[in-house]
């Protein structure tokens, strides 16, 4: 009872700011019996995760398939969630340790590939390296393939500890101190190896360098975020 009021109140204020409730406040719903806050979660996360997923199995049915069971082991471990965790976090921590388990039971190497865009705050920027995802001629789609799979290629060259934290950035979108609390390693370390995988991007890449996806008709998305 004191939760679900808890909840209550919070979702109460939020409204009177005109607010979407937070991730944490949603999951603190969910956990007060709440079932439609589980499926504003759902709606928010599940593509970061599926595409995070599909990093470790390149597999589409395959990522499918872990996505849903990611999403069965939060509402599975909801009571044991705790609001001072983040939600992203804690959520992206659940969907590693399953392509983790993956990757150890397929007893093969791991085949990334980069399909969802980079975070605007760090080194890499999806306008660094991305083309956008507007409808383009035959000639530029060609461009494009060929851009991706060099850069698949590429990541996939990267020392698993860069790849990891690359992926984690990419991908789930978490920032440093949450990487560095997921894997138990320093920050400067995080932002290390996030800075070494960036490098050696921009070098295995390096005749790319000044190319203009707009030339071709398409745009750049860029910006920061504090």
């Amino acid at each position: 009872m004191v939760a679900a009021l808890l909840v209550s109140l919070l979702l109460t204020a939020a409204a009177a700011l005109g607010a979407e409730p937070s991730d944490e406040e949603l999951m603190l719903r969910y956990q007060a019996g709440d079932v439609s806050a589980f499926g504003r979660l759902l709606t928010r996360h599940q593509g970061s995760v599926l595409r995070f997923v599909f990093r470790s199995t390149h597999s589409a049915s395959r990522a499918e398939e872990l996505t849903q069971e990611v999403f069965l082991r939060v509402v599975r471990m909801a009571p044991t969630y705790q609001q001072s965790a983040k939600f992203r976090t804690w959520l992206f921590t659940i969907a590693r340790n399953l392509c983790i388990d993956e990757s150890r039971r397929a007893e093969r190497g791991r085949v990334d590939s980069l399909d969802a865009p980079l975070t605007s705050d760090g080194d890499l920027t999806r306008g660094d390296l991305l083309p956008d995802g507007e409808a383009v001629s035959a000639d530029q789609a060609s461009v494009r393939a060929e851009f991706m799979r060099r850069l698949q290629t590429a990541i996939a060259a990267l020392p698993e500890e860069q790849r990891e934290v690359f992926e984690l950035r990419a991908s789930a979108d978490l920032r440093f101190p949450e990487i560095a609390r997921m894997l138990g390693k320093n920050e400067d370390t995080v932002k290390a190896r996030f800075r070494y995988a960036c490098q050696k991007l921009r070098t295995l890449l390096g005749d790319y360098e000044g190319f203009s996806f707009e030339a071709l008709g398409g745009s750049r998305s860029g910006g920061s975020r504090g």
